[in-house]
């Protein structure tokens, strides 16, 4: 070999070493920086030492000390002669994408969320979690508007008591009744929407770093919220029935959780439903390990029979019932509600006032007139059947092209399903949004990451016959 082709080499492999000797000192950077920016690392917290964070990360030392260098140069850490690195400086601005492992956008709840939400008139939203405008009660919405119109200065223009209205809070427990609950309207707190019902009892239970149990999928803001009140997320599997039992006991004892979200009616995203054998488990369970039950039940109204309902057999004591009308009515109208044990109210409605100060008073007034004239029921009851009638109708055509439903006849709105073998429902998603159709992937609703196959479809929204030609052609990319 001659002396240049020598050199040559030598130079090749010390640009190639070199290259990965950087690329290690970022990791162990960007390692660093996510745990500053979810606070794992607050300002002052000494960082681990060189030797322990090099055999963690599983790089040399060298690579631990230059890239401690480069952060206390950048100002991120500052470095204590004899004592260490230490996080320096105030806390950025609370990062929500940057808290927890940095997932594919395609299947970060957040993008699915945002991608819905931004979604233009050409777009189509199979994998959006509400209802097309047309499917909502357009008319009555306006006829109730004229009635709220006419209201009193007061009702127009001045903040409403921090409880809510109480015809509508009376109205509630009087629904609530139905499902097997004695619900006083003293127990009853008005909210903005289920979302703002749940932030409001994470703040209210839970403490930065605590355990919150969540079913395995899940509704993906609940991982969403959970991650900004800085919670450890611990995800259970979740059946046809219910959760699995025997996981849910193994995780009570290993992790000690506080709270378990969940939903029992109609579960998003499956449609499953509870059943009384799993539920009462469930409840003497979570007595024996003092852990609360919040029970978002926002798809109540879509039911064709009554399903159990945790907080109707808890009697309100460890369980915390939520729910809204943003799927039934109008998203627009923010009007959602919390049910919880009466000597929780006093300190709710403190930190209402705190984080909101008044309640959404007009959008309290439409709901009542809505529910009050039978307008909400007539429409409930149309809503059902034509609901019934989609579901039909997008499960034969998913199944034609090789989409399985997990269940046979799901409740509400919702198909879960599995796609063919070796197909990959994160791909699936981008092939389809680049042909303007917004897909939601099933590891945007599991913590485990174990439903890479899975698709959650929207059934009032895949009237489209694109929808399926664009899935079936993605599939056999």
């Amino acid at each position: 070999m001659t002396e240049l082709a020598l050199k040559t080499n030598a130079a090749d492999a010390l640009a190639a070493t070199t290259t990965i000797s950087h690329t290690l000192v970022e990791t162990v950077m960007a390692t660093i920086r996510q745990r500053i920016a979810s606070r794992s690392l607050t300002p002052g917290a000494r960082l681990p030492s060189i030797r322990a964070f090099a055999k963690a990360m599983q790089v040399s030392k060298s690579t631990v000390v230059e890239a401690y260098e480069r952060l206390a140069a950048e100002g991120a850490i500052r470095a204590r002669p004899g004592s260490g690195f230490y996080a320096a400086g105030s806390l950025a601005p609370l990062s929500l994408a940057e808290i927890g492992p940095r997932l594919d956008r395609a299947i970060d709840p957040l993008w699915v969320s945002r991608q819905s939400l931004e979604a233009g008139g050409e777009m189509l939203k199979p994998g959006c979690g509400w209802m097309p405008a047309s499917w909502m009660p357009q008319s009555a919405l306006r006829r109730a508007l004229r009635t709220v119109a006419r209201a009193d200065d007061v009702d127009l223009a001045d903040y409403g008591t921090p409880l809510g209205l109480p015809p509508l809070r009376q109205l509630l427990a009087r629904r609530m009744e139905g499902h097997g609950m004695d619900v006083s309207p003293e127990q009853i707190m008005l909210t903005e929407s289920g979302t703002q019902a749940i932030d409001l009892l994470c703040r209210f239970l839970i403490e930065p770093g605590d355990t919150v149990l969540v079913d395995d999928p899940c509704y993906f803001n609940f991982h969403a919220l959970l991650r900004a009140h800085r919670a450890k997320v611990v995800s259970v599997p979740y059946t046809p029935s219910g959760p699995d039992i025997e996981l849910f006991a193994q995780a009570l004892a290993e992790h000690k959780p506080r709270l378990y979200i969940t939903n029992s009616a109609i579960h998003n995203p499956t449609g499953a439903i509870l059943s009384p054998v799993t539920a009462h488990r469930l409840l003497k369970l979570a007595d024996q390990s003092d852990l609360t039950i919040v029970e978002d039940d926002i798809f109540a109204d879509f039911e064709h029979s009554p399903a159990p309902r945790l907080a109707a057999f808890d009697g309100l004591s460890r369980v915390v019932h939520i729910g809204s009308f943003s799927k039934t009515l109008s998203a627009s109208v923010r009007c959602g509600f919390i049910a919880a044990p009466r000597d929780w109210i006093e300190q709710l409605t403190d930190l209402k006032i705190a984080t909101t100060f008044g309640g959404g008073r007009l959008a309290a007034e439409l709901v009542l007139a809505l529910l009050r004239d039978g307008s909400y029921r007539k429409h409930m009851d149309l809503l059902r059947a034509r609901l019934a009638r989609a579901m039909g109708e997008t499960s034969a055509r998913l199944k034609a092209i090789g989409i399985t439903p997990w269940i046979d006849q799901p409740a509400g709105l919702f198909l879960w399903c599995s796609l063919p073998d070796g197909v990959d429902a994160a791909d699936i998603a981008r092939r389809a949004l680049a042909d303007n159709i917004v897909l939601a992937p099933g590891n945007a609703f599991s913590l485990s990451g174990t439903a890479s196959r899975f698709l959650r479809f929207n059934v009032a929204q895949c009237g489209d016959e694109r929808i399926f030609r664009v899935l079936e052609t993605a599939m056999a990319s």
